[in-house]
């Protein structure tokens, strides 16, 4: 799982996280709300490459 998102699955995961935090976010500008969205997509993905890494040793 080391590469990125597809791009739809990347913009789903967005809709997604906008969505789930509507109430947190909707002070913000639309475009820090795109740009906050993109940041936690971005931070799942590592977040997940590393627990895969991790699993990945303690099963050899």
């Amino acid at each position: 799982m080391e590469k990125s998102f597809s791009p739809q699955n990347r913009k789903k995961l967005q809709k997604m996280m906008m969505d789930a935090f509507d109430s947190e976010i909707h002070t913000l500008t639309p475009e820090l709300q795109f740009i906050l969205a993109d940041d936690m997509v971005t931070a799942f993905q590592n977040r997940l490459v590393v627990f895969q890494r991790i699993q990945a040793k303690t099963t050899i």
